[in-house]
């Protein structure tokens, strides 16, 4: 094990944190670190939606196609690259210091992107808007799922990823108004959009400050007392909340203390001890990936093109497919908890795959109109986008303590890469022959969804109502070495069988 050995300590801290019942204090974690994901969908859809106006001479940067087609690939460059440099620091330097270093690097950027004047400022400070959003994945996802009970985590953790669909619904309507030249000079409008965002991440910032440190990465990393210390202040907060007193708990866990961990081990651990639940999150991740490039990428296209709708009224049909997207979490996401997580995976991949195909074959025969086919894309995402933000929480739960910032951060990486590189380019070239080809593109998304269910079936694990040190054990536990994937996958099925129901 690399690092300077700490000490040992024997703690009952994540026992307690998940035996907690919904309080306020709950909500304040939800609200300082969840509500990013809207800024992030709002800062996505802006982006995409200003891109014409970019073109133009008037708005006074006068981008070109090629040159927009650059700012895109240099702000997933920069969200890859984000998410692994600050995921392996999140593991490192804690998840605190992170998710406020990450909003603030945003902030930043975005406040900056708006004084563009030259193509080259507009890509520097794409890439660092990126960065800031990337880093965001790995830090948020880590400390959400550490600081929330385990019998909601799986519920709390698909609506928060959901609510990125809030952000693009925004983003959309706001963007029509924005571009309106009634309203604002052609060199204004696209500027205020991103000090808005800027003023939106400001006020996520000011709440964030009152969000602690993860109890479970103190005790680890050898400050046992403050993270002792912060359990009960947390415990304090729930019982006057609620004004209902906390039962004592007999589970703990013994760890051996480390000031810091590889990047070598982190690595040797997702691959040669972890090996199939390396495969079930890269295999979630490029499905999701390719499905929503799909359908997103040819999104205007098909309607402007293909089914005449008029370019000022296509952004319109984004809102409903928004909806779609974040009710899917909202009403499915209980049942993750509940029904479990490898039969919802599945579920979710399989059924939106299906319905993908079933809307291929329904545009190529020409079946649809642009309503009803918005209406089809929205029964897809429904699905799609519940699989999706299952996708994060499982790769965040399925490996241990020390490495989940870095996990969710390959995979993110991994996905975003090839849905914003691959998908871009292969997706570009179906463009240009028209409706059968895009078809195609529908097909081969729905097929990956589809293989990506398959994958979670045989290889999905029973993470619901447990407790994330059961699902994976600390590098650092005193039985470390005993625990290979094939040893805990049979433990797992012993404990999966006598779990208690959820109330």
């Amino acid at each position: 094990m690399s690092g300077t050995e700490l000490g040992k300590i024997t703690t009952d801290i994540p026992a307690r944190m998940d035996r907690l019942p919904w309080a306020r204090w709950h909500w304040l974690v939800v609200l300082g670190l969840g509500t990013v994901w809207i800024l992030d969908g709002l800062e996505v859809t802006i982006v995409g939606s200003i891109a014409g106006r970019l073109t133009e001479e008037s708005s006074g940067l006068g981008l070109t196609e090629g040159q927009i087609g650059v700012a895109a690939g240099v702000y997933v460059a920069g969200a890859c690259l984000g998410a692994l440099f600050f995921g392996y620091l999140a593991d490192r330097i804690g998840r605190k210091k992170l998710f406020m270093i990450t909003l603030a690097v945003y902030l930043v950027a975005t406040v900056l992107t708006a004084f563009s004047m030259n193509p080259m400022w507009f890509y520097v400070c794409r890439f660092f808007t990126g960065a800031g959003i990337g880093g965001e994945y790995a830090a948020i996802n880590s400390a959400i799922d550490e600081l929330i009970p385990a019998r909601v985590r799986g519920r709390v953790d698909l609506i928060i990823n959901g609510s990125f669909w809030l952000g693009t619904a925004f983003g959309a309507a706001l963007s029509v108004f924005l571009l309106n030249e009634k309203y604002f000079a052609a060199d204004v409008g696209w500027r205020i959009a991103f000090g808005l965002g800027a003023i939106f991440g400001l006020c996520i910032l000011i709440v964030r400050k009152y969000v602690p440190e993860s109890p479970r990465w103190l005790f680890i990393h050898g400050k046992e007392d403050e993270a002792e210390e912060l359990v009960q202040d947390i415990e304090g907060q729930v019982e006057d909340s609620t004004d209902e007193r906390l039962d004592g708990v007999d589970e703990d866990i013994t760890v051996r203390q480390r000031k810091s961990i590889g990047f070598g081990e982190i690595a040797r651990t997702m691959v040669t001890k972890y090996p199939k639940r390396s495969t079930l999150g890269l295999s979630l991740f490029i499905g999701q990936a390719f499905l929503y490039n799909a359908v997103f990428f040819t999104f205007a296209l098909v309607l402007t093109k293909i089914l005449k709708v008029d370019d000022a009224t296509a952004p319109w049909y984004l809102i409903p497919l928004a909806i779609g997207n974040f009710l899917g979490p909202l009403l499915l996401g209980k049942f993750f908890d509940t029904v479990g997580r490898k039969v919802m995976i599945s579920m979710t991949y399989i059924v939106s795959g299906l319905l993908l195909i079933l809307t291929g074959i329904l545009f190529k025969n020409d079946s649809l109109t642009a309503t009803t086919l918005t209406l089809m894309w929205c029964a897809v995402f429904f699905f799609a986008s519940a699989g999706a933000s299952s996708a994060y929480l499982t790769v965040s739960e399925i490996f241990p303590m020390e490495t989940r910032a870095m996990a969710i951060a390959f995979f993110y990486a991994v996905g975003t890469g090839i849905g914003g590189i691959v998908g871009p380019v292969y997706f570009g070239k179906l463009i240009e022959s028209g409706r059968d080809a895009v078809v195609t593109g529908y097909y081969v998304g729905a097929g990956l969804m589809i293989a990506a269910g398959l994958v979670a079936l045989v290889l999905g694990v029973n993470a619901e109502q447990r407790s994330l040190e059961d699902i994976a054990a600390p590098l650092t536990t005193e039985d470390e070495g005993e625990d290979d994937e094939r040893k805990h996958d049979a433990r797992e099925r012993v404990t999966s069988s006598s779990l208690r129901s959820y109330h």
